[in-house]
């Protein structure tokens, strides 16, 4: 990159243009810096930048203001748009407004200075968008952790299109959410959005239920009936659950997507799918491909956009905010307030969430039903999780790490048939998450981007991880 390249940077925060100037300066960019958007556009009139980085709250004219006049006065120059309201609007917003990319603060200096010299390489290539008029643009996504940003920024860029996105998440992570913010953000927003679960459908049903069928067509079939295809026509049809679809209903959804019609059960006439799909698993595919269970062929042509869901484990920090929100609800629905202190906040935040959002979303609401005091303790946290009687494990423990099957089966055995005490699985996970940590970064010599890759985890939760656990860093790696 030449180091003739300019980069302008507008931010009310001294502290923020201060540190942006200096990393883009020895990143061999040229910085030129603004405190208002309005000086920065009067500039404009006689030189453009390469690239401009804009906070998105600043008092006179605002980041999506200042991005929309860029837009139509200048829409070759990229702008990465910066924020501290890190949350779906602002992000879906950006990217509609034609922005480049979307950085939510505080951000890493290091990853802020990669994502402006992606922008510059873009260069001429992005093309402008406007935002839309829509009033519903507030999300009920809550995500301020960086793996929630990153479905942000994605939701915002596939927002525009059609293209077919597989949601991969465990149960509980939001896959519906995720799917109706696409829906919803995009230019189907007027017309239905559909949600199904294959797995809550008896197989002899699916095909009825997704392309309808004729008086007749089987026994029960009294009257005609609409599938959900065509009830979807001209909007989203999510089909959650992809991978419990039966093969028979498989090949009839991959005849849809590659020619674009249908025919209901004993019906002879092909009827026009205009439906953007979208589907979402918690289960791997290609482990079902390679059992014969899930067709290839389907499988390439739901994955065109992967889009994976953190589970709550990998995004702890978001879990105050979650929690506020199914306050506020339990109180909607009629349930008495409830406060949650500081100590059972951080129990909450330690805990790892097998059943994700959901299982926190029903715990509180059993907080806000069964419990007469306002304020929710540590004691009551530790009750319902089922870990009163459990004791903390050693995380330098080796018999667990070296063989943990071997130590679950005597585990099992010492019970005589009976099950263990509640809380198994985090005692577990406790032990195994630190030898398994500390020897993947063995195996990638110190570098945490390549160990995070390995473990299937965000980077930030990585380094976040060896901080609790007090893993050593090798010298050397990233």
């Amino acid at each position: 990159m030449s180091t003739a390249t300019n980069v302008w940077v507008v931010d009310d925060e001294r502290s923020i243009r201060w540190v942006l100037d200096k990393a883009l300066s020895q990143a061999g960019l040229n910085v030129t810096c603004y405190e208002n958007g309005k000086n920065l556009l009067s500039d404009l009139t006689t030189s453009q930048p390469d690239a401009i980085v804009s906070d998105i709250r600043m008092p006179g004219i605002d980041g999506l203001d200042l991005l929309e006049k860029i837009k139509t006065g200048y829409p070759d120059i990229p702008v990465v748009i910066m924020t501290a309201h890190s949350d779906l609007e602002s992000a879906v917003s950006s990217i509609q407004g034609g922005a480049f990319e979307y950085i939510p603060k505080p951000f890493e200096v290091d990853e802020a200075v990669a994502i402006v010299k992606r922008a510059i390489d873009h260069g001429q290539k992005q093309e402008s968008t406007s935002v839309p008029n829509n009033d519903s643009l507030s999300s009920e996504i809550i995500g301020k952790a960086p793996a929630m940003q990153e479905v942000f920024r994605a939701i915002g860029r596939l927002s525009k299109s059609n293209v077919t996105v597989l949601i991969n998440g465990q149960s509980g992570t939001g896959k519906e959410l995720v799917a109706q913010a696409l829906h919803k953000h995009s230019p189907r927003a007027d017309n239905t959005f559909i949600a199904l679960n294959m797995a809550a459908i008896p197989h002899d049903l699916i095909e009825s239920e997704l392309f309808g069928h004729e008086k007749g067509a089987f026994t029960g079939a009294n009257v005609s009936r609409k599938g959900r295809f065509e009830q979807a026509n001209k909007g989203t049809l999510f089909l959650d659950e992809i991978g419990d679809m039966p093969l028979e209903a498989q090949t009839r959804l991959l005849r849809v997507l590659q020619e674009g019609e249908f025919t209901t059960v004993g019906g002879r006439t092909s009827i026009k799918s205009d439906v953007r799909i979208v589907t979402a698993t918690h289960r791997d595919l290609k482990q079902l491909i390679r059992r014969g269970t899930f067709r290839e062929d389907l499988y390439f042509r739901l994955n065109v956009v992967p889009l994976r869901l953190p589970p709550l484990r990998e995004r702890t920090e978001d879990i105050p905010e979650l929690v506020a929100c199914f306050l506020t609800r339990a109180v909607e629905k009629g349930l008495p307030w409830k406060t949650i202190d500081n100590a059972a906040m951080e129990r909450l935040k330690s805990h790892m969430w097998p059943g994700n959002v959901r299982e926190l979303e029903n715990l509180i609401q059993r907080l806000a039903a069964l419990y007469t005091q306002e304020a929710i303790e540590l004691a009551d946290i530790e009750y319902e999780l089922g870990e009163r009687n459990a004791t903390p494990a050693d995380p330098d423990s080796e018999g667990l790490a070296k063989s943990v099957e071997e130590r679950l089966t005597t585990y099992f055995g010492a019970h005589d048939g009976e099950l263990p005490t509640a809380g198994l699985y985090d005692r577990v996970i406790r032990e195994v998450e630190r030898p398994l940590i500390t020897l993947t970064l063995q195996a990638t010599r110190g570098n945490q981007i390549k160990a995070a890759e390995v473990l299937g985890v965000n980077r930030n939760t990585l380094r976040k991880k060896i901080k609790e656990l007090g893993i050593p860093v090798i010298k050397g790696g990233k």
